[in-house]
């Protein structure tokens, strides 16, 4: 019997591990998938230990220990932001929920809340020195008394572990410690000697003497509190840690010590040279600005050297791949204005040239054919060598005019390079071309558009044939209209290319002209007339209708001038985009200055705006609007009924007039039940006290209707078309 109860026992035990170990590992599995959806850390270090941590000037941490631990970071996955201790020391550092590691440790040690740290593999063998008032001889370091800063806490403590009889007293700052060693309260002060090479340089501390002969290393490592997800955390960042190489630590090592960091300030000055001296000593910066100026003048045109060497093909002298997609990337990311597209370029049967005509032919082929495009590139265009005969180019999109161009200044004297050597053979040069979208903008990844562009180079490869092949053709037409229509609009706009054009607004009660609405009308150089609902959609997408409504703005302006000189009191109402109202460019100030400039009365120049702009800021066109009205101004929505409208807009919006859009009368559906809409519609915008005009009547019936129905003012094809502004003026 007991035998069996002893079983028993042994059965719970073990069934109650096999639990705890399950739900452990489930434990760890959640640390593990939380740390890999976690792409961003946030590490705590200390600012005031210059080169290894501080802010430069743009007021970024940067240091010796900030470079290693992006490196490591980028190598695990993830990604790193700095963020000031803020006088916190490190175990203090430990217990916030501000950081996710802080650095650094020389070892694990225990948190200001009495919790065990947990901590990095090693970055890099620190040295630290001891400093001394003058020439001393100092006995043992178990018998020193030693200055620190506190917020070298941690490194104290593990000091303090390799020297127990060592007496440590941690101050806030230097300047501190420094009055403490020379008042004898401390033997000498402990910090990394990179910080040293630093703080030496003040002027007051001349007479600091480092001890080279007590210098020791100490680890460099990042900590965090033990817990599952942080021991999760510090494995990830090991493996990044264990990427780099001895070399590159040495080199960004070097880097930052080898910074002229150091900056006086006014104490330093007057205590090296005194007040008498000052002329002096500005002269003698003067010569240290030139010459350092020229140190880095000199540094600067090494590097650019280089940067030659690996960013340029010897062979051709255009970009290397490498320097293509950099100043792919720069040209793309600083001109999102430009149509840009990328196009990959090849020379069928290459080989064969080089076997039939030797390499040397070869390579003057390449050489002339990138000498031709060259030439033919802008400041904000680049060509690159992908490798071989391969060429990479992001070109601005032209017209077919420049595409024909090219062909004939470039592909044509190259398929002809053997032909006009005496040499009876014609080159094959394929291309394939992608158009930039919007979203190429957004998110630029030169390899990818390089691989569209490379697929519609095959298909015209697989044909045996030269020449070229859109990968997006549509992109590219639409393309080639933003050049000619959206970088044509500053030449049209002064050119009179762009008119104004008015189409009246009757009282159908009274028969007789009330006002007009203005209207643009483009008849393009190249393309004749234009309709606004193909160019205006291209302007507000490029973010350039501004210029256009002002323009028309200002014409109407100098038409009403001109009117009332006449003795012509006339109204017109003119559009308002949504991209018009927007931060930093106050609308109402703009109309109110425009109307004062042609001595235009304010009632005169009535302000459309269409109903879909509300949708965008409702608060600031609400604020623009109320403005506007105060200025005395008169207030019409656009388009009411075409698909946006909101009782609720109508509650909130303070405007003048409703213009409402016919569609309820007009096309498919129950034409009765559109006869009740607008009948109700007519009634409550009455009832809200608004003036209300109906457009887009094109019968008599659409007007008898409107006409029984309350509504007077109307505005289509029934009554007049839009018309020149010579012609609007001969109806009065």
């Amino acid at each position: 019997m007991r035998k069996k109860c002893r079983k028993i026992i042994v059965l719970m035990l073990l069934g109650c591990s096999i639990f705890l170990f399950r739900d452990s590992i489930c434990e760890s599995k959640k640390s593990a998938a939380a740390l890999q959806e976690q792409r961003s850390i946030t590490v705590g270090v200390p600012i005031d230990r210059c080169p290894v941590f501080y802010i430069d000037d743009s007021n970024k941490i940067v240091g010796i220990g900030a470079e290693l631990m992006k490196a490591a970071a980028l190598e695990a996955g993830l990604e790193v932001s700095f963020k000031s201790l803020d006088g916190l020391t490190l175990k203090e550092a430990l217990d916030s929920e501000e950081y996710d590691v802080v650095m650094p440790f020389g070892s694990a040690i225990i948190s200001a809340s009495g919790k065990k740290s947990i901590v990095t593999a090693n970055f890099m063998q620190t040295p630290f020195t001891l400093v001394t008032d003058g020439e001393k001889e100092l006995s043992s370091l178990n018998n020193l008394r030693v200055g620190m800063l506190k917020s070298l806490g941690g490194a104290a403590e593990t000091v303090h572990e390799l020297y127990p009889g060592m007496e440590i007293i941690l101050y806030d700052s230097m300047a501190d410690s420094v009055k403490a060693l020379r008042n004898n309260k401390v033997d000498c002060l402990l910090h990394n000697s990179y910080v040293w090479s630093y703080v030496l340089q003040k002027p007051s501390y001349h007479n600091l003497v480092v001890q080279p002969a007590l210098m020791f290393s100490m680890d460099f490592m990042a900590g965090a509190i033990d817990n599952s997800d942080n021991r999760v955390l510090i494995d990830k960042l090991n493996k990044g840690i264990s990427t780099l190489n001895e070399n590159y630590i040495q080199s960004v090592t070097l880097d930052y010590t080898s910074r002229k960091l150091y900056r006086y300030d006014l104490e330093d000055y007057i205590y090296e040279y005194g007040i008498i001296a000052f002329l002096v000593v500005v002269l003698i910066v003067s010569i240290l600005v030139i010459a350092r100026e020229k140190i880095k003048k000199e540094k600067r045109h090494q590097e650019e050297k280089l940067n030659n060497l690996i960013n340029t093909d010897s062979l051709t002298g255009v970009l290397s791949m490498d320097g293509f997609r950099k100043k792919a990337e720069e040209l793309i990311r600083n001109h999102p204005e430009i149509p840009y597209m990328i196009s990959f370029n090849n020379i069928n049967n290459f080989k064969f040239i080089n076997d039939s005509f030797g390499w040397e032919w070869g390579d003057e082929l390449l050489k002339f054919w990138t000498s031709k495009s060259l030439a033919s590139l802008s400041e904000y265009e680049v060509m690159g060598r992908i490798t071989g005969d391969r060429f990479a180019v992001l070109r601005k999109i032209g017209g077919d005019e420049d595409m024909n161009s090219d062909n004939e200044e470039i592909i044509t004297p190259i398929r002809n390079f053997f032909i006009d050597r005496g040499k009876e053979y014609q080159i094959q040069i394929c291309s394939g071309v992608y158009v930039l979208t919007p979203e190429d903008y957004k998110n630029i990844d030169i390899d990818r558009m390089l691989d569209f562009a490379r697929v519609a180079e095959k298909k015209v490869k697989a044909t045996r044939k030269d020449g070229f092949s859109f990968y997006n053709p549509e992109q590219w037409e639409k393309g080639k209209n933003v050049v000619e229509i959206c970088n044509h609009l500053p030449v049209a706009l002064k050119s009179g290319e762009i008119q104004v054009w008015y189409q009246p607004q009757i009282d159908y009660s009274k028969g007789k002209i009330v006002g007009a609405e203005a209207l643009c009308r483009w008849n393009h150089y190249k393309l004749g007339f234009i309709s606004p609902a193909k160019f205006i959609p291209l302007l507000e997408e490029a973010g350039i209708v501004v210029d256009l409504d002002s323009y028309v703005w200002e014409q109407v302006c100098k038409d009403l001038q001109k009117w009332n000189e006449q003795g012509d009191h006339r109204y017109v109402s003119v559009n308002l985009s949504r991209l018009d109202i927007r931060e930093g460019w106050d609308i109402a100030d703009h109309f109110n200055t425009l109307v004062k400039k042609y001595d235009v009365a304010t009632d005169q120049l009535r302000i459309e705006i269409t109903e879909s702009a509300f949708a965008d800021n409702p608060k600031m066109l609400i604020d623009s609007i109320i403005k506007l009205r105060k200025y005395g101004f008169r207030v019409e929505i656009d388009d009411f009924g075409s698909g946006y409208s909101s009782l609720h807009m109508l509650k909130e919006v303070p405007v003048d007039c409703i213009k409402l859009d016919l569609h309820f009368l007009s096309g498919t559906g129950n034409m009765e039940k559109g006869n009740t809409i607008i009948r109700y519609v007519i009634q409550m915008i009455k009832a809200l006290g608004m003036d209300l005009i109906a457009e887009g009547v094109e019968t008599s019936e659409q007007a008898n209707f409107l006409e029984n129905k309350g509504c007077s003012e109307m505005q289509g094809y029934f009554f007049y078309k839009p018309m020149t502004r010579n012609e609007f003026e001969v109806l009065f």
